[in-house]
């Protein structure tokens, strides 16, 4: 989040100035929640005695239901705070005028200094805050999605109707201007959370014509889960995708902490690279086999105490140089790695089945990390698709 521009120099305006502003001047900035803190001390300037603002946004984030923006009086920044998918159940969103709003009403106004009406703690809070005055209007985005502002006001007698017909009257472009800022974000989260972050930033940048790409060296990591196909014959459905879950879980947070990349989920494998761009990469990437195997662990204890048998995998690493970029039909297209080096991984990931380890390396990876990590060398094997047997080593740490 970036500071908003100082407007101390700016004079005071009137709510079709703001209005003016919200559609010419805004375009430039990235950020909705400092559009909207911006937005709140104009208003102050107009003369709206306003204390407390609030937008209330539902999001498309595999974690989060939405982000709601608050903006008090005093503040030059708002905060923002993520809402997860279970406040549905909650006191705090049920029978509140978020609810109200995504219920269906078109507004939703509370005179505080008078006799308690609505029976909600939001209520109570804001007279403890000594407001007087609330409102909360739908933002309505295209196909029907409701989203949700809030002002409030410490004045006596609470806002006066010029000052709520100012306030409604931003509403259209209000909306405009957050739906634009919404899908920006949106485009963004899904990129990340289908390509990961390194190769969204790409494809945001431009990178999407079929065949570009660029050469990356890199540590590669390819994982598999073993006995899948016997799970998923036996289980019922829905445990084998919450085993799926917790088995990506455990191997994916460690990558992600660790500064490495996953670039695809195929079945139940993965395909993640720790580039070298970063001299610590390799060790990165024992690390985060280190706590993925204990993640595991965990996970099999879990199982085992369900009855179930202990979940095993297969993981090879190798470093190289990686084709890094778009591959696919005309329509159709994945952002990936591939070359010599990703193959070799992947042989090394299936031999760990037949020489009994759960990690295995090629000799070039080990070269990069046996002075800082306890490897076991486990002689010199054939690898499909390979000419000359490959040295490898078992991890241990």
């Amino acid at each position: 989040m970036n500071a908003p521009p100082d407007i101390d120099s700016v004079a005071p305006q009137s709510d079709g100035e703001i209005v003016r502003w919200l559609t010419n001047e805004t375009r430039d900035e990235r950020f909705i929640d400092n559009i909207f803190a911006e937005l709140c001390l104009r208003l102050q300037r107009a003369g709206i005695p306003l204390k407390r603002a609030t937008m209330n946004l539902l999001i498309q984030h595999p974690q989060w239901l939405g982000a709601r923006i608050i903006w008090a009086d005093g503040k030059r920044e708002a905060e923002i705070t993520r809402v997860d998918y279970e406040v549905r159940e909650r006191s705090e969103y049920i029978g509140s005028p978020v609810y109200e709003i995504h219920e269906g009403a078109t507004e939703v106004r509370e005179r505080l200094e008078r006799a308690p009406g609505r029976k909600h703690a939001l209520y109570d809070e804001m007279r403890a805050q000594g407001l007087t005055d609330y409102v909360a209007w739908p933002l309505l985005h295209t196909l029907g999605k409701r989203h949700v502002v809030t002002f409030a006001t410490d004045r006596p007698g609470g806002f006066d109707d010029a000052q709520i017909a100012g306030l409604s009257k931003l509403l259209p472009v209000l909306a405009l201007v957050s739906e634009i800022r919404m899908k920006n974000r949106l485009a963004r989260t899904l990129l990340e959370t289908y390509v990961g972050s390194h190769a969204g930033e790409l494809i945001l940048a431009g990178a999407t014509r079929r065949g570009s790409g660029t050469t990356v060296r890199a540590a590669i990591m390819i994982c598999d889960l073993r006995d899948f196909t016997r799970i998923s014959d036996s289980w019922p459905r829905d445990d084998v995708i919450d085993l799926l879950n917790d088995y990506f879980d455990a191997m994916s947070e460690p990558i992600a902490r660790h500064g490495g990349e996953i670039l695809k989920f195929i079945g139940d494998g993965l395909l993640a690279i720790f580039p070298l761009s970063d001299p610590k990469a390799c060790a990165n990437l024992l690390h985060a086999v280190s706590e993925a195997r204990q993640a595991m662990a965990a996970l099999s204890e879990k199982n085992s105490m369900m009855g179930r048998a202990p979940m095993n995998y297969g993981i090879g690493v190798h470093v190289g140089d990686v084709m890094y970029g778009n591959i696919g039909s005309r329509t159709r297209l994945d952002f990936t790695v591939i070359g010599p080096a990703v193959n070799m991984a992947s042989r090394l990931e299936a031999l760990t089945k037949q020489l009994g380890k759960n990690v295995l390396l090629s000799r070039a990876f080990a070269d990069l990390v046996e002075r800082d990590f306890r490897l076991e060398r486990v002689g010199e094997h054939a690898v499909r698709g390979f000419s000359e047997p490959i040295e490898l080593f078992a991890f241990q740490g």
